[in-house]
């Protein structure tokens, strides 16, 4: 029998006690009455709306500043509390946990767009147990029913005072936490070594000392696409590539062939990317394609493998406004390094073996990340799902 059973077995053999939150704690705002400029030259940090969304522990060594008088009066996030989110376009990543598993030793707050609750009793929960158990899929049901909207969802925090639960025994929660922690650190480490892939493959292109400077525009052809003009019903004919976005039915393919380069030309998340396609596709009207002039000069493949090392080149030209976007006037200027044919060959060969170990979701890390992701998001729901036993006092 494992530690954890024997634990189980020990102290809780019937079950556990729920409680509601409303009974356990209170909720909290963010920051109110803010404005742009209290942003912009700020004495106090903050914990932002994506560092929720995105830790499943607070991460506290933060840069964010925000502009705090002595005499306002402002609500701070300490050590145990658990911050969601507010809002989403999407009801499924409302409420959103991460726990502040860290101690806090200066002053912090929290963004306007999420909210915080603490426990009235700090030993009934180790955090680190917490950020587990509000991540779960139980507890992750019980929070999305209680958001609701059109276009825009918000979280109900009196709803949210009525989601359930459980109170294991802390020798209980700690054990849980050393198993999922084990998990997390193998995932950690799989994501960990495929930074070092994308490191390696900047490090091998900037190493080159036999190559000549060009412009973009100078050695390849670049070319925005447009709307599809007509779709059968036989379906997986081409690929349409649009801003990111792949879908297939198109029967045009005229303005796109296989063995070509694609970034998009705008939108809210997708400047910066660049694809490669090699079967004939229907380009669509956010992207652009990018194709060698003289693949004697320059292959196809090496240009997907420089932009997409050095997208920061990318980046730089976008436009804010509105939708962001890239000129195509700006993006033919972007220097591009080539080396001889044989040498673009050999730095092709090693980068695609790197991509498919990097980015192949059937045999490469995607694949391991993905299954040990799958094995601990069972094993976690497993282990944190408790037997109720009657209410009693705690």
């Amino acid at each position: 029998m494992s530690k954890l059973e024997d634990l189980i077995l020990d102290k809780c053999p019937k079950g556990v006690v729920f409680k509601r939150l409303n009974d356990l704690g209170s909720f909290y705002g963010g920051l109110s009455g803010k404005t742009k400029e209290d942003f912009s030259n700020g004495n106090s940090k903050y914990i932002t709306y994506m560092n929720v969304f995105s830790n499943i522990s607070v991460n506290t060594k933060v840069q964010d500043k925000v502009k705090i008088d002595h005499k306002e009066r402002q609500n701070l996030v300490k050590y145990g509390d658990v911050l969601f989110t507010g809002s989403s376009e999407n009801p499924s990543e409302c409420g959103i946990s991460s726990v502040v598993t860290d101690s806090v030793s200066e002053e912090l707050y929290l963004n306007s767009f999420c909210f915080g609750f603490r426990f009235f009793q700090s030993n009934l929960f180790n955090p680190e147990f917490l950020k587990y158990l509000f991540r779960s899929d139980s507890l992750r049901k019980q929070i999305n029913k209680t958001a609701s909207g059109v276009t825009r969802f918000n979280v109900s925090k009196k709803k949210m005072g009525s989601v359930l639960i459980p109170i294991p025994p802390l020798e209980v929660q700690q054990e849980i936490v050393r198993i999922l922690d084990n998990f997390t650190e193998l995932t950690a480490e799989l994501t960990a070594r495929r930074k070092q892939y994308f490191h390696y493959r900047k490090f091998l292109l900037k190493k080159m000392d036999n190559f000549q400077k060009h412009y973009l525009g100078e050695v390849a052809t670049l070319k925005t696409g447009s709307k599809p003009k007509g779709i059968l019903d036989l379906p997986n004919l081409y690929e349409y590539i649009n801003a990111g976005t792949t879908n297939s039915g198109f029967t045009d393919i005229s303005n796109c062939v296989g063995d070509t380069v694609t970034t998009p030309s705008r939108g809210q998340g997708g400047i910066g990317f660049v694809g490669y396609q090699n079967k004939p596709f229907w380009l669509g009207p956010l992207c652009y394609r990018i194709r060698s002039r003289d693949i004697n000069v320059v292959t196809n493949r090496y240009l997907f493998h420089y932009l997409s090392c050095f997208n920061e080149k990318i980046l730089t030209l976008k436009k804010e406004g509105g939708t962001p976007s890239v000129n195509m006037f700006d993006l033919v200027n972007i220097e591009i390094d080539i080396p001889p044919l044989d040498e673009q060959a050999q730095i092709v060969s090693i980068l695609d073996r790197f991509d498919t170990l990097v980015n192949d979701i059937k045999q490469g890390l995607p694949a391991e990340i993905a299954a040990r992701q799958k094995q601990y998001e069972y094993y976690r729901d497993k282990l944190l799902t408790f037997n109720e036993v009657g209410d009693e006092s705690i």
